[in-house]
């Protein structure tokens, strides 16, 4: 069990670098346009469904990460809020399983 919030860690950096490689690659081709790119989120039927699933997940784990941090009285999670909405869920989510796996301090 100790290895496997590493393995959490892990996908929390392929979940920073992953999905950041492509959307660098539109911004720069569409010269820094956020509302074309936002437009592309909705383009059709299937792309409008994943974005809302992304959406209504991120919400989610924001709602948990908030309660979860004020019930364990640890704020350190809720630095997974803005990279959850700034980079995406997957570099939120494992990245906050991984600190909330984290040994507890026994004093």
């Amino acid at each position: 069990m100790k290895y496997l919030r590493y393995v959490f860690l892990a996908l929390a950096i392929w979940g920073a670098i992953h999905p950041m490689f492509y959307f660098m690659r539109w911004i720069l081709a569409n010269d820094w346009d956020w509302g074309g790119m936002i437009d592309a989120w909705y383009v059709n039927d299937s792309a409008t469904g994943l974005t809302w699933d992304l959406t209504i997940s991120a919400i989610a784990l924001t709602l948990w990460i908030v309660i979860d941090s004020a019930r364990r009285r640890d704020g350190l999670g809720l630095v997974c809020i803005p990279l959850t909405f700034g980079i995406g869920l997957s570099c939120g989510l494992p990245l906050y399983i991984f600190l909330r796996s984290r040994p507890s301090q026994a004093v």
